[in-house]
């Protein structure tokens, strides 16, 4: 009887190296390049060696003058190294055009509707190459995709105009840049041009991961140009400051503190925390300011998320939230309720959801450096954009529909996280399925989400991967299988990559991303040759980045009952449930 299985080595880490294996020759002049010549190997595991990480999550990358390395809002998951030659880094926005900014492209009429006949007859089905009587993983399909996203250069025209009319500074041999956007998970903050002939060795994520956890030196010289190129950034950024001289903002830099709350991976402790009671969770958030106190400067957002609270009888109400770009303690700064027009004590409390980035403007500096510049009127439309650190204005009718119950749920749950949160009306969904099915035929009879989730209000939160402003899946995955889509920000798979450890499964709070077992072309399941167990993958929604019309679950709901939600766009939210 013939088996009914299919028997293949179990994926590893390293079986997808980041670039093309380096050879020993290179990876021995690596180790003599300052900052990489100061790592002692011998701190690295036997299971991952120094020279693992160089040769797997490395690469060597060459650029010619005015070629562009990192864009500016781009999302990025790895860090540079300058090995020789210098680069600019462009601190002003440039136009779009100029950057050769792409749209994604879609899958045409044609190509959605070829694929309706194309579709396996079982679910999980992934390719395999067959040799001999060995079954390996990567068959055409999965070749074609690891080729995927190979680099098309960007060039400047003009470079020495583009650099003489924008700010810039330069970066040479030895520096490292990049670090902020894949240790933050965030955007590139700043477009990077290569200002002559330079060759860059690329790290991503996970090899700067480990290279931070066993080499203290290098962790606490990442950390230092983090704290210092992030402040300076964010600060240039600020409404406040746009218009400084170059005068004011050094000495507002000088003085402004840097200051980061919470866990950086704040997943592990809240499937437990989740549990508590209110207060109790409440107790186990950082306070960074509290009600009534005297604000001893500005808060600026930087990254993460705040909740904004209340003394409400004997406990606290969550009154709003507050996230990246946000600021606290203007309205207390400017009020000038205090004795004399000093500023008075602070309307809200504010405490650190997760994890938190925050620069802090000392109430002195603030008072010399950026409060004169203001008038009368400019100071009132102040006051207006901070709407946000004030009751949350939602309209009366959309406040009866989405009330205070809905933040503190929000908040308790972390949903404030998410970008593109799938929510099921209750009243109107009929339980169809259409979402469902839609989704499946839109990804190879795979559906990517379950219709089941947390609900308050009437409102189901489905276990749809949410595209987190914080992606903390992201944090542990051993080989960058889960990663970021570079032109929108989604949160995607590389099935190819992935080696199924269930690590992102794990570390999703939400549990929106599921291990399914594979099989082949025939519909045999796959099970590791050696010991005959199950091979797995992750899956979750991929947001239907490539298809027309957007998510396809939102647009074959009959009834209007879904819609996939930006949680920090509350008043649309709340319209949305009071149509």
């Amino acid at each position: 009887m013939a088996e009914l299985l299919t028997r293949i080595s179990r994926p590893q880490r390293w079986d997808v190296p980041f670039g093309e294996t380096m050879s020993e020759a290179e990876a021995d002049r690596l180790c003599g390049i300052p900052p990489l010549s100061q790592i002692d190997p011998s701190r690295f595991p036997p299971t991952i060696p120094f020279r693992g990480v160089l040769a797997n999550d490395t690469r060597l990358r060459r650029f010619e003058r005015g070629d562009i390395i990192v864009r500016e809002g781009d999302y990025g998951s790895s860090a540079f190294l300058i090995l020789n030659g210098t680069v600019r880094v462009v601190l002003d926005s440039l136009p779009a055009t100029l950057l050769g900014r792409r749209t994604r492209q879609k899958k045409g009429f044609l190509r959605s509707l070829a694929k309706l006949w194309s579709r396996p007859a079982y679910p999980e089905v992934r390719p395999y190459a067959r040799r001999g009587g060995a079954t390996e993983l990567g068959g055409g399909a999965l070749k074609a995709r690891a080729g995927e996203g190979k680099e098309v250069r960007v060039f400047l025209q003009d470079v020495p105009r583009v650099l003489d009319e924008n700010h810039t500074a330069r970066l040479a041999a030895g520096e490292i840049f990049g670090e902020i956007a894949a240790m933050a998970r965030t955007p590139r903050t700043a477009t990077v041009i290569a200002e002559e002939a330079a060759e860059l060795l690329e790290i991503r994520w996970q090899g700067l991961r480990e290279i931070r956890r066993y080499s203290p030196q290098w962790k606490e010289q990442t950390d230092r140009l983090y704290r210092e190129r992030s402040l300076g950034t964010h600060l240039r950024e600020t409404p406040l400051l746009k218009n400084v001289s170059e005068e004011i903002l050094q000495k507002v830099a000088e003085h402004t503190l840097f200051e980061s709350y919470g866990d950086f991976e704040w997943n592990a402790s809240y499937r437990t925390v989740r549990e508590a009671s209110a207060q109790e969770r409440l107790a186990k958030e950082p306070v960074i300011a509290r009600e009534g106190d005297y604000p001893n400067g500005l808060i600026l957002i930087r990254s993460g998320f705040a909740r904004l609270s209340r003394k409400y009888n004997h406990g606290e109400r969550t009154v709003s939230y507050l996230g990246k770009g946000d600021v606290f303690g203007l309205s207390a700064l400017l009020g000038g309720t205090g004795d004399n027009g000093a500023p008075g004590g602070l309307e809200f409390s504010l405490r650190a959801i997760g994890y938190l980035d925050i620069l802090v403007i000392p109430t002195p500096i603030f008072e010399e450096c950026i409060a004169p510049r203001f008038t009368p009127d400019e100071i009132a439309d102040l006051r207006a954009s901070v709407q946000r650190e004030r009751q949350i204005d939602l309209g009366q009718d959309a406040e009866a529909t989405f009330g205070p119950e809905m933040i503190e749920f929000l908040v308790e749950e972390r949903y404030v996280n998410g970008t593109a949160a799938m929510l099921i009306d209750l009243d109107r969904c009929t339980r169809c399925d259409d979402c469902v099915r839609a989704c499946a035929a839109s990804h190879d009879n795979n559906p990517k989400f379950i219709r089941h989730g947390r609900q308050q209000n009437g409102v189901m939160f489905a276990n749809a991967c949410m595209h987190c402003v914080d992606p903390v899946c992201m944090i542990g995955c051993p080989t960058g299988a889960i990663h970021r889509d570079s032109l929108g920000g989604q949160v995607v798979i590389n099935d190819l990559t992935c080696i199924g450890c269930a690590t992102c499964a794990n570390s999703c709070p939400y549990d929106n991303i599921q291990m399914v077992q594979i099989r082949d072309e025939a519909g045999l399941f796959v099970v590791d040759e050696a010991t005959r167990t199950p091979i797995m993958k992750a899956t979750k929604c991929d947001l239907c980045v490539d298809q027309l019309g957007g998510p396809a679950c939102v647009r074959a709901c009959p009834h209007d009952a879904l819609i996939r939600a930006d949680m920090q766009e509350v008043p649309q939210l709340a319209r949305w449930l009071d149509r």
